[in-house]
């Protein structure tokens, strides 16, 4: 077996297992067994448990950096400030609904999540990543955003920090949702769409 695809495979299976029963419930030996190798092999691909949870931590801030929207957002930069003003209900419609989708169904990032999830209580580190991704983050990009859409007359001017929370703190409660009941989905993205919309049409400036 290739030595490159059967480290790749460690890591695959430990996040598997990582996400279903946790990192200290998983054993060196259910690694193993998971990919196929005796554990005298998976040492020598790994030095330890703990050095496949880092080396899985590095994969996802990396991906993390690479697709999420609200990594390393800057009002400030023209790139990110000519998205900002072309935004309209629709337009922002979509940009969330395709974020939710991408975490909801990119296999990787969705055991990431789950992973982040039950171990945040365990593992201080792995609790300041799960608040960076989903809480920091995420309110860091959209309270800037608010500032551009005022500043740029699409938005009435109010604190831009409590418009970004009434706008993305319940799409989070919506993902955690279909994460525990995915079958609701399709309710989940309509109820995100008409939330978005009237969002929009609450802030909407007054015509003179």
């Amino acid at each position: 077996m290739d030595r490159g695809n059967t480290k790749q495979e460690i890591l695959e299976a430990s996040l598997e297992l990582f996400s279903v029963q946790g990192f200290e419930a998983t054993s060196i030996s259910q690694i193993a067994d998971a990919v196929g190798i005796r554990k005298a092999s998976l040492y020598s691909h790994f030095e330890s448990k703990q050095a496949i949870l880092d080396a899985l931590v590095k994969d996802i801030l990396e991906q993390y950096a690479t697709h999420s929207i609200f990594a390393g957002a800057d009002w400030e930069n023209p790139a990110d400030t000519r998205n900002g003003q072309a935004l309209t209900p629709d337009t922002a419609a979509q940009m969330i609904l395709g974020q939710i989708r991408y975490i909801l169904h990119d296999p990787h990032i969705s055991k990431a999540r789950k992973m982040l999830v039950m171990e945040q209580f365990q593992n201080s580190e792995l609790a300041k990543l799960q608040t960076k991704q989903n809480y920091t983050d995420v309110m860091q990009y959209f309270t800037g955003l608010m500032k551009h859409l005022i500043r740029q007359g699409v938005l009435t001017e109010d604190d831009p920090e409590i418009m970004a929370a009434q706008l993305c703190l319940p799409v989070s409660v919506w993902i955690n949702l279909c994460d525990r009941e995915p079958d609701r989905e399709t309710e989940v993205m309509e109820l995100v769409s008409r939330h978005i919309q009237q969002f929009f049409k609450i802030y909407q400036p007054e015509t003179r």
